[in-house]
């Protein structure tokens, strides 16, 4: 009897970060299927042939999948995201989130996958007290939304104790850019991260862009963030990926440049790259913005080796700007 080769799912493969994580898989010659139920993910960013549009929530649609396939790990994305939204609907982000990866964990354990890679965010800590912040550092998220990935990673812990799941956790900062080929990109509906809405000026989307806040204790005033180019955070998947495979234990990875960078900064490189003035316009500061958000990634680069290839901030906007600029309508 031939034997299937084995696949890598991934859950909300059609979103931002989970498009670009299957091209790199792709490219390694993986086998790769797609759950997704294109709540926020788009179809046209995936070039793949076994896309399943279903909600993680439909555990025999689910069950089916796992059983057609030879899944031998899941790389899970599959997430409502926007922190202001989470605060307003709580019940949702509990549903979909948090019951949404119990579902997908027991339909692991019955079809006896044993390795699944998550989609964290910095969100599980908070407000910050030290920097760069490292993952020992205490988690006291300040929204619905990071709360809701904290307790997904501790739902992966005791499910490891119980079933020996295995699960890397990847707690990412601010994911910018899109793939060199300018084929895929970011689209969010609505848009809140501070690339894409900048872009939208020399775009003619919109008139200029607003700074929240250029009072904050930072060189310029304005808070400074810790971008990590997307096909950064798609290798680091990857690298997880073969980290499990080497039968190693659970564990939590902060992924980040290590560098900050101002909202000012960040404006003046958007205006190098794209040639236009770009109007900014200082707004009052946004309740819960920390000053400074940075990560140390030592330690994903001593226990995954990974590194990150496009770590200038200028190649993060130059990549952003192509897909935006043959894309002004995203996928539409």
């Amino acid at each position: 009897m031939v034997k299937l080769r084995m696949a890598i799912m991934i859950s909300g493969g059609a979103g931002y970060i989970g498009s670009h994580t299957v091209r790199y898989f792709l490219d390694k010659n993986e086998d790769v299927i797609v759950v997704d139920n294109l709540q926020t993910g788009h179809r046209q960013s995936l070039a793949i042939e076994h896309l399943y549009q279903i909600d993680l929530r439909d555990k025999k649609e689910l069950d089916k999948i796992f059983r057609v396939h030879n899944v031998e790990a899941v790389i899970h994305f599959a997430a409502n995201s926007l922190v202001s939204e989470s605060m307003e609907k709580p019940f949702e982000y509990y549903h979909n989130n948090v019951y949404g990866l119990m579902c997908l964990l027991d339909v692991m354990k019955d079809n006896d996958v044993k390795k699944i890679v998550f989609s964290s965010t910095a969100a599980t800590y908070g407000e910050p007290k030290n920097i760069p912040i490292i993952e020992e550092d205490d988690t006291n998220p300040t929204n619905t939304y990071g709360e809701t990935k904290l307790a997904m990673e501790k739902m992966m812990k005791w499910f490891d104790q119980g079933y020996d799941i295995k699960y890397v956790s990847l707690r990412y900062f601010n994911a910018a850019g899109a793939h060199e080929s300018g084929n895929i990109g970011e689209e969010h509906d609505p848009e809140t991260h501070l690339i894409p809405l900048i872009l939208q000026v020399p775009l003619g989307q919109r008139e200029k862009i607003f700074m929240f806040g250029d009072d904050y204790s930072t060189e310029d005033g304005t808070c400074v963030r810790d971008y990590i180019h997307v096909m950064d955070l798609a290798s680091a998947h990857y690298l997880a990926l073969e980290y499990l495979r080497g039968n190693n234990p659970s564990e939590v990875f902060n992924l980040g440049n290590g560098n900050g960078y101002s909202v000012k900064q960040v404006i003046d490189v958007a205006r190098q790259v794209t040639n236009n003035p770009i109007p900014a316009e200082v707004k009052e500061r946004r309740a819960g913005d920390p000053a400074i958000l940075i990560a140390s990634s030592e330690k994903a680069k001593d226990m995954l080796g990974w590194e990150p290839q496009f770590n200038s901030l200028e190649k993060i906007i130059n990549d952003a700007w192509r897909w935006h600029k043959n894309n002004p309508e995203g996928y539409s």
